[in-house]
């Protein structure tokens, strides 16, 4: 097992935060055991965390610093330490992210990650890196956070219609992933739209893309392959992207047919038939 004196708390967040974590137990007098007893969790959980073996999660920060009187050091500690469990290169667009006034996204296969239920991001998670499947899950799930803001962005989301067609997870995950978009229908700062198959040639065939806005800095494009991201502030990429998606969101239906027709995949394809339709 990893000497937790050897750790260099200046290595990475979740380097500083296992350091500090045995820190302020010491200093409490308490073994690993007795943390775990008052925060409901096994005394090896709280050894593995020390010893940046287990990333943290948010709940386990929160009762940290309320068992140790710490003022929310955990609680802002872990947003650091979960963003840097994303990929290297996904890192600083998540950071841009959080800082946008305005989100506009197109999304040609899947639900965009801001949207996606635990569930559903475990299962796109889980065809990548399985073996850090839960450290990413967890990044993930912390992305979201910015739309619980007090201002959150205003977000502007198309889906192709595709996005609601593919079985992702099984049906039970799929039916309470489009549950969840429809939950956003009447959010103030969110519209989901929805791309109709019938559509046909569009500008978004190329792939899915975000354009960032910001109230003190310039636009940024953002498009991703296979293998990394991709992001840009230059004019003229911005001025064409934003081009192509005033034309998508001409093509989309308007919100409430995009409701009407998440809710009709959701029933249609997504709904448990033996309780829709009883054999006589």
């Amino acid at each position: 097992m990893a000497n937790i004196q050897s750790l260099d708390p200046t290595a990475s967040p979740l380097d500083y935060y296992g350091w500090e974590l045995r820190r302020q137990r010491e200093a409490h007098g308490l073994k690993q055991g007795q943390l775990g007893d008052i925060i409901f969790c096994t005394g090896s959980l709280v050894g593995q965390i020390e010893t940046t073996k287990k990333v943290p999660t948010r709940d386990f920060s929160e009762r940290v610093d309320a068992a140790l009187g710490t003022d929310g050091l955990f609680s802002r500690l872990i947003g650091l330490v979960l963003r840097s469990q994303l990929p290297t290169w996904f890192q600083p667009y998540a950071e841009m992210e959080a800082k946008a006034a305005y989100i506009s996204t197109y999304q040609a296969q899947l639900v965009y990650g801001l949207l996606q239920t635990e569930e559903y991001a475990r299962a796109v998670l889980a065809t990548g890196k399985p073996g850090q499947l839960d450290s990413l899950l967890a990044a993930r799930m912390e992305r979201q956070r910015i739309l619980a803001w007090e201002k959150p962005p205003v977000a502007l989301v198309i889906l192709d219609e595709a996005v609601l067609h593919r079985p992702i997870g099984g049906d039970d995950v799929m039916w309470r992933q489009l549950a969840h978009l429809l939950e956003f229908t009447n959010h103030r700062w969110m519209r989901i739209q929805v791309l109709p198959l019938t559509s046909g040639e569009h500008p978004g065939l190329a792939g899915a893309f975000n354009i960032l806005r910001f109230e003190d800095h310039p636009d940024v494009f953002y498009t991703e392959d296979m293998m990394s991201g991709h992001m840009t502030a230059n004019p003229e990429t911005i001025k064409e992207a934003s081009l192509n998606y005033a034309h998508l969101q001409a093509d989309a239906l308007s919100v409430k047919d995009s409701a009407a027709l998440i809710a009709r995949v959701m029933e249609e394809r997504y709904a448990d038939r033996t309780e829709r339709d009883p054999v006589a």
